[in-house]
């Protein structure tokens, strides 16, 4: 027993006995903390800035933004909306997915300038590589590249298709989600030129989000026929092909756990682990709210970020938003915006 016991004390102090650490892996997920902020308009993207420990939720035509640590509301970046936001943290400058692009200033939330594009916009992402703002389009040209310096346009890319969710391996290659396609392309960018696009076969149909496991060179594509399609980055072999919810809308891979995720219209969150190259199994239905389709992630805390709206009377907007919060102003009628932080 002695002997036993001083075993079992040199593990832990080699920290391969984590206790409580360890045991919080096998953890289930669940719904950590809600905040919820009253107006008008409809929504779509949500972007959790690990950096600057911020979440940014464009709805109608403004963007809301919180505290990721806190959760609390911290004020609006006022007649900026659009599908979602990234924000450089080099420059300390947003971008909201629109048309024209709107640009604004992540210190003081006031609005820049326009940008004027001539696609439009969907998807947005800060890609390392170029060190670009790429806008993703539902018509031609697929991308747009702005510098998030000048706030100007220095190139677009024809790609085909109403693009979605898009990841980048950080060396040069973007990989893009084309939904009326049921394809993942996979974009050169520094020759600017599509090198491939993976068919995503017949269970495939209308992928919208896409996790990119770097290591070992795995793409997720979250697909609306209720299906993530596992496929190699390298060559588009597909691995293998897991049930997920319905209505999904965003996506990713959190190389901290090694699992993949998907957000659905239906109020789940699917949580898929990778245990080897070769082995991937729905780990994990998690109950959201319904109408929480995209999401975003904070690798630091490894909280994922949904958001959804409810419905509410216009005198509920009216009394109980808070100070500073603007009121109306976008499409879709009155109720709550409901931001939830999925973790274990």
């Amino acid at each position: 027993m002695k002997t036993s016991l001083a075993l079992v004390g040199i593990l832990f102090g080699l920290g391969l006995l984590a206790g409580p650490a360890f045991a919080q892996t096998d953890r289930p997920y669940q719904v950590l903390a809600t905040t919820q902020l009253m107006g008008s308009g409809g929504i779509d993207y949500v972007t959790a800035d690990s950096a600057g420990r911020r979440v940014y939720v464009p709805r109608g035509g403004n963007t809301f933004v919180f505290d990721l640590d806190g959760h609390q509301y911290l004020g609006t970046v006022t007649n900026l909306g659009g599908r979602g936001v990234v924000v450089d943290p080099a420059t300390h400058h947003g971008f909201g997915s629109s048309s024209p692009v709107g640009m604004f200033d992540t210190v003081t939330l006031q609005k820049l300038k326009d940008i004027p594009v001539t696609s439009r916009p969907d998807g947005i992402c800060l890609e390392p590589f170029t060190g670009k703002v790429l806008i993703l389009s539902h018509t031609s040209p697929g991308i747009t590249l702005i510098d998030p310096q000048a706030g100007t346009v220095t190139g677009t890319i024809d790609v085909g298709g109403a693009l979605e969710q898009a990841q980048s391996d950080g060396q040069g290659k973007l990989y893009v989600a084309v939904e009326d396609e049921n394809k993942i392309a996979v974009v050169d960018l520094k020759t600017q030129k599509v090198l491939a696009k993976y068919d995503l076969g017949e269970k495939g149909e209308g992928p919208a989000g896409l996790g990119l496991d770097l290591k070992n060179h795995r793409l997720f594509a979250m697909c609306h026929s209720q299906n993530c399609i596992i496929l190699d980055a390298d060559d588009g072999k597909i691995l293998a092909t897991l049930p997920i919810g319905n209505g999904t809308d965003g996506g990713g891979f959190n190389p901290n756990t090694m699992e993949a995720f998907s957000s659905q219209r239906d109020g789940t969150l699917t949580i898929i682990k990778e245990s080897s190259p070769t082995n991937f199994v729905v780990a994990q239905t998690v109950q959201t709210k319904p109408g929480c389709k995209t999401c975003s992630l904070d690798p630091k805390s490894n909280q994922i970020v949904l958001i959804c709206t409810e419905r509410a009377p216009q005198a509920a907007a009216d009394t109980n938003a808070p100070a500073g919060a603007p009121r109306g102003g976008g499409r879709g009628g009155p109720g709550n915006l409901d931001v939830l932080w999925v973790g274990r």
